[in-house]
């Protein structure tokens, strides 16, 4: 009963394990996507405003002092 209970134990902190690696960050996400759109990338001198624009959409990241993210997404199509 203890060897099942290990090998339970074990599956499921590799599990865990593996799918924390795989996780991304919103910011990480966009700036992949934008990427492989081959956006035209700018980035500012301290790197924490980065601005990325496509024929169709344009993407600002900032990050503050504090760490946090800010992402805008403007498209195309959008009216503001």
């Amino acid at each position: 009963m203890k060897k099942v209970i290990f090998m339970s134990f074990m599956t499921l902190c590799m599990a865990v394990s593996l799918n924390s690696c795989r996780d991304q960050t919103e910011k990480e996400r966009v700036m992949e996507e934008m990427n492989e759109n081959d956006a035209d990338v700018k980035v500012n001198e301290d790197g924490d405003k980065i601005k990325m624009e496509t024929e169709d959409k344009k993407v600002k990241i900032k990050e503050d002092e504090d760490g946090d993210v800010t992402i805008k997404e403007k498209t195309k199509n959008d009216n503001n």
